[in-house]
């Protein structure tokens, strides 16, 4: 993840890291599978947009998950040396919340 990442609402690299770990306190479990990705490159090669869909599920470990949601991503990425850093990230929620 870049030093600069921005999430929404101005959500920085810490922010992301919170988000991901209370998740993970939340659900046991927690599965995620993401649809076709759409990758647009910039003309210097060294930027990227990739645009996907990603379905997560959380629960306490049984076959079942407790809750599903599914997620319309756009993710914003940088060459460095040889490695992609993650820039940017949105979501925006495609369907409904399964209780």
């Amino acid at each position: 993840m870049a030093e600069d990442f921005v999430g929404p609402d101005g959500m920085d690299r810490t922010g992301l890291r919170r988000t991901a770990q209370a998740a993970f306190l939340r659900y046991r479990a927690v599965g995620v599978t993401l649809g076709p990705m759409q990758v647009d490159m910039a003309a210097d090669s060294r930027h990227a947009t990739v645009r996907f869909t990603a379905a997560l599920t959380g629960g306490d470990g049984a076959t079942l998950p407790e809750s599903a949601r599914l997620y319309q991503v756009e993710s914003g990425w940088r060459l460095v040396d040889d490695a992609w850093e993650l820039t940017s990230l949105r979501w925006s929620g495609a369907g409904q919340g399964v209780p």
